[in-house]
């Protein structure tokens, strides 16, 4: 009886836990082709580091996020989607590379010097959604509180579903 007693009690923590960590509520892959933007909408909650996404004001998914941290932080405001990029590279942060091979990284292109030789690689940010001047949603590290640049980063898996399922002109919400 002990076991099934410590069962349950691990059960009745342990599956909320887990559940708030999926980006699921039905799958995505129907919203993909179907109606227009206006019955859905992206809200991130920049306190809860959370995206939601609404189809016909239901939640259909949330997703854990990093956003923009301490001086950089992610613009508040109602937004819409204006662009979206499933290739997407960043255009300030990445390395300079010569001959296949980085000789600096970690660089914002707005200082400093090039290296001779070298060019600009930007950092890859799959299935961009860009919503604000150069802010957008994408696939990124999530340390766990925010870290970004400015931009709210999605695990990939769910950065893919969120950019599936949406088009130009999607409304996006950002709250603290």
């Amino acid at each position: 009886m002990n076991t099934l007693f410590r069962l349950a009690r691990w059960m009745v923590f342990a599956v909320p836990l887990i559940l708030t960590q999926c980006t699921s509520i039905p799958e995505l892959g129907a919203l993909a082709d179907n109606g227009s933007t206006s019955q859905r909408r992206i809200v991130v909650n920049l306190g809860e580091q959370k995206v939601r996404l609404y189809h016909q004001g239901k939640l259909v998914a949330v997703s854990p996020i990093s956003s923009g941290r301490e001086g950089k932080r992610s613009p508040v405001g109602s937004f819409s989607v204006i662009e979206k990029d499933a290739d997407h590279r960043s255009s300030f942060y990445g390395n300079y590379v010569r001959d296949g091979k980085v000789v600096k990284e970690n660089i914002d292109v707005r200082k400093g010097g090039r290296p001779p030789g070298s060019k600009f690689e930007g950092v890859p940010m799959p299935y961009f959604l860009r919503f604000s001047g150069a802010y957008g949603l994408h696939a990124g590290r999530l340390p766990g509180y925010p870290a970004s640049s400015g931009c709210i980063r999605l695990p990939k898996r769910q950065a893919k579903r969120f950019y599936d399922a949406v088009r130009v002109g999607t409304p996006v919400i950002v709250q603290r």
